[in-house]
C-alpha cells in the first residue's frame, strides 16, 4: 500500500545521503511499480491537478494530474529531479542552449517518454518541455532537490524559443483550464 506521509519521509531521509537524487528515484520507482497502490493512497487522478504532497527547502513532492492533451512549454528546474508515472504517460522533449547565442535560445536535444510504472531523473541542468499525448489525465509524482516553487527559474517563449522568466501562475491556471 503505499502511504504519502512514508514516502514524504523516505525522500527527507534520502536527502542525508551522498546521492540522494539516485535513493529518491528508487524511493519513486518502488511506489510507481504498483500503480493501483498509488492511485488508492493519493486518490483517482482528477484533471488538472498539482497537489502539493511536501514543501522545504531542500525538497518539493507533487502530485501532477496532467490533463489530456496538456502542453507545458520548454523550462528549467534549476535542481535535480525525478518523475514517475503511476497512469497514463509523458512526453518530454529535452533542449538544449545555443552556445553561440546571448538571448538564452534552445534548440530540441531529445526526447524521453515514459508511461505508467515508469521513472526518469533530470540533472539540475536540464531543460524540458512536457505533453500528456493521450486522451485522459495523467499521474504522475514528480520530487525535486529543493524549493522548486520558490526560486527563479526560466521558461522559453514557443514562437522564438528566447528565454524569459517563468511564470508560475500561468502555468497553474493552464492545468485548471485543460
Amino acid at each position: 500500500m503505499f502511504d504519502k506521509d512514508q514516502f514524504v519521509a523516505d525522500c527527507q531521509a534520502a536527502l542525508a545521503g551522498p546521492q540522494a537524487a539516485v535513493a529518491v528515484r528508487e524511493f519513486v520507482a518502488r511506489s510507481v511499480s504498483e500503480p493501483a497502490a498509488v492511485k488508492r493512497g493519493l486518490g483517482e487522478p482528477r484533471p488538472g491537478g498539482i497537489d502539493i504532497l511536501h514543501r522545504s527547502p531542500e525538497l518539493t513532492i507533487l502530485n501532477l494530474i496532467w490533463p489530456a492533451n496538456l502542453i507545458v512549454m520548454p523550462h528549467d528546474h534549476r535542481m535535480w529531479s525525478v518523475i514517475g508515472i503511476y497512469d497514463g504517460r509523458e512526453d518530454n522533449i529535452l533542449w538544449r542552449r545555443l552556445p553561440d547565442r546571448t538571448d538564452g535560445r534552445i534548440e530540441a536535444a531529445g526526447a524521453k517518454s515514459i508511461s505508467t510504472g515508469e521513472t526518469v531523473a533530470f540533472g539540475a541542468d536540464i531543460i524540458h518541455s512536457v505533453v500528456n499525448p493521450i486522451a485522459r489525465a495523467t499521474g504522475a509524482l514528480h520530487v525535486y532537490g529543493g524549493d522548486l516553487l520558490g526560486i527563479e527559474r526560466s521558461e522559453w517563449d514557443p514562437d522564438s524559443l528566447g528565454e524569459r522568466a517563468y511564470d508560475t501562475e500561468k502555468v497553474r491556471q493552464r492545468f485548471k483550464r485543460s
